[in-house]
């Protein structure tokens, strides 16, 4: 069983009706790279959060809870219960 740390980005953008609307998010290939993109990206985007999962890419399961290094600005409700 080998278990894989995946870092990405996830930016947001105000949609029609004033909802947040998630942008494709961007892999990096390591927490300082998904933060100082994080960080870049919080300066065009209403938020954006950088986090990582962790996987087993054999069965497909990945960890029940995502760990968030970064937040700024504006983020969906599901994103304050994260640590």
């Amino acid at each position: 069983m080998t278990r894989v740390t995946t870092f990405l980005v996830q930016t947001f953008n105000n949609s029609k009706g004033g909802r947040l609307k998630p942008d494709a998010p961007a892999a990096c290939r390591s927490a300082d790279g998904a933060r100082r993109t994080a960080e870049r990206l919080s300066l065009s985007h209403i938020g954006v959060v950088a986090f990582s999962v962790t996987s087993d890419p054999e069965t497909g399961d990945y960890d029940d809870q995502s760990t968030i290094f970064y937040r700024a600005g504006q983020l969906p409700a599901e994103f304050d219960s994260m640590p």
